[in-house]
């Protein structure tokens, strides 16, 4: 985060600073996703925040830096909210049921968030680790220690974590994306059912699975 150093003689107010960057991150991340990063100006994003221009220019001394940081923001704002409802929940596999809900209830609820991290490949192709898989990885290791219990417990048959936790995500990001693109009006629950659906049961029956076992398969 930018620092921002206080006048001469005036206390530094934090909470107005971290008020008014993060009302300066709100209107920008709603116009960056309605216009795209091209059309997108800095004097909207002041006019809309209540701002000067050049106060906005205090806070992120750039265009792409100003844009960066409403992904991010996004991104937090996605894992702050899966831990806020995941915290409480005991069972693990209950756990891991209210993540994936929320995920794409977030997504839902803030297509903007969507659009933000498309418009952020479209722009940035050459960006070594974009911002969503920065996140990602940070986040996987809230679930690693989950499913490593639920395969000692027997709940989970033994294979790589980080498989898991690949395929998974790998499955819940293309169906947010195509949901997404399609305009389809799928609830979050019924994303969430049908992608829950799959990884912990499976396409075959127990049945065609034994054949296969026996084929070696």
């Amino acid at each position: 985060m930018k620092q921002l150093s206080a006048r001469r003689g005036r206390p530094k107010d934090s909470a107005l600073i971290e008020r008014r960057r993060d009302s300066i991150l709100a209107a920008a991340s709603r116009i960056f996703a309605a216009k795209g990063y091209p059309d997108t100006d800095i004097q909207e994003i002041a006019d809309r925040s209540g701002v000067a221009k050049g106060t906005v220019y205090l806070y992120f001394s750039s265009k792409e830096e100003l844009f960066l940081a409403t992904v991010d923001r996004a991104m937090r704002s996605l894992s702050e909210r899966i831990s806020a409802a995941t915290e409480a929940i005991e069972d693990p596999i209950d756990r891991l049921e209210m993540g994936v809900k929320t995920y794409f209830a977030h997504f839902r609820e803030n297509p903007a968030h969507a659009e933000l991290l498309i418009i952020e490949r479209a722009e940035y192709r050459d960006r070594k680790t974009p911002t969503y898989i920065e996140h990602k990885r940070v986040n996987c290791t809230r679930w690693e220690p989950i499913y490593e219990s639920l395969i000692e417990m027997g709940r989970i048959r033994q294979m790589p974590v980080d498989r898991i936790i690949r395929v998974t995500s790998d499955l819940m990001y293309g169906t947010m994306f195509t949901d997404h693109f399609l305009e389809k009006k799928r609830t979050p629950e019924e994303q969430a059912t049908d992608v829950l659906d799959v990884v912990f049961h499976g396409i075959l029956t127990p049945a065609e699975c034994r054949r296969r076992k026996l084929r070696g398969a």
